[in-house]
């Protein structure tokens, strides 16, 4: 295996719904074909400038990684370059494998986190409100690690403390690596950062020991609460192994909630609804999301982590079609279904 320099790339394609059962090829009318031809991984949806309207990441393996601005006409600008996320704070391009994005300093914007080849660092985009982001890896606390190869990654929290964590999936592509004693070897270890709630994380994988720490090839990681218990639990995909299931322990005394989204006018599953909570005085944001991480889908249930507080006292709800809707005084530690046109009309003020 000698790629992907060298090898010939290709361009992005989209492909319309229409809503029968059937998709039109949209790529050249909308703008996504119209770029130069990548070595592309991992596609991310995510209304990263909030005016309503999603737009797509692309991590690109030893090529600058893509950003597709929604112009709210069907149509795309690239602009990855100029918004900060197509290279590193070096100006260098990396070998992005897996991607996922979310709030994890509370402050209402859409963050990305990109795991790279080995050598390199996974790298955090801090959003800036203005349609750019900031390369904060390093003052995160996530430049510490550079021998892992890392695919799928996310956003979870892992101790429902209301702050999301990092979970990443690690394993090289070449098995030879085994002889080599200047790599990490090609099974390797995961990688959990606890977000410490301070824009920093602390990596905690050698305290959470087994089964994190027993290598794997890894690649795919999704989430989802697979016995309704309120924690997160994790699946992962192996090379020439069996896929691991992790069901994760956290913090009893930390509440937490799952938000069912069911559309009626917008899409069933919900997929681009965003959820804003307010609980113990505290505010979070997701969305619903199909694909992320790297080949994988999480549970399309989103999941907050509540600290102390036993009620939600609300949760607003955009759903796709943009219509706005609001709940009250929701019961924490468990999981509700929200259907559209069920809850009152927001307030926009």
């Amino acid at each position: 295996m000698c790629g992907p320099r060298g090898l010939k790339g290709t361009v992005s394609e989209l492909y319309h719904n229409n809503g029968d059962g059937t998709f039109t090829n949209v790529s050249a009318k909308s703008g996504v074909s119209k770029t130069s031809e990548y070595y592309c991984f991992t596609v991310l949806t995510g209304d990263f400038d909030n005016d309503g309207w999603p737009d797509i990441y692309v991590a690109c393996d030893s090529t600058p990684s893509m950003l597709f601005h929604n112009n709210h006409d069907g149509t795309f600008r690239e602009t990855a370059v100029a918004a900060g996320v197509a290279y590193n704070d070096d100006g260098r391009e990396q070998a992005g494998m897996g991607a996922d994005v979310g709030d994890y300093d509370g402050d209402g914007w859409l963050d990305i986190i990109k795991t790279n080849f080995s050598d390199d660092t996974s790298t955090l985009y801090h959003n800036n409100h203005d349609g750019t982001f900031s390369d904060v890896t390093f003052s995160a606390g996530l430049g510490k690690n550079t021998q892992f190869l890392g695919w799928g990654t996310l956003f979870l929290d892992v101790d429902n403390d209301g702050w999301p964590d990092l979970f990443m999936a690690n394993g090289h592509v070449y098995p030879e690596v085994r002889r080599l004693k200047s790599e990490a070897g090609y099974e390797q270890p995961k990688v959990v950062y606890r977000n410490l709630g301070n824009g920093r994380f602390e990596d905690v994988t050698a305290r959470l020991g087994a089964p994190l720490t027993i290598p794997k090839a890894a690649r795919g990681a999704a989430f989802g609460d697979i016995d309704n218990d309120g924690r997160i639990d994790v699946a992962i995909a192996n090379v020439n192994d069996r896929p691991d299931l992790y069901r994760l322990q956290n913090d009893p005394a930390n509440h937490w909630i799952s938000l069912k989204l069911t559309g009626t006018a917008s899409n069933r599953s919900a997929i681009g609804a965003r959820v804003h909570i307010f609980a113990g005085g505290a505010q979070q944001w997701q969305e619903v999301r199909g694909g992320g991480s790297y080949l994988s889908q999480n549970d399309l249930r989103v999941h907050f982590g509540l600290g102390g507080a036993a009620v939600v006292d609300r949760v607003d709800v955009r759903w796709p079609n943009g219509k706005e809707e609001r709940w009250e005084r929701l019961e924490a530690d468990r999981i509700h279904t929200l259907r559209e046109g069920d809850g009152p009309m927001a307030d926009k003020r």
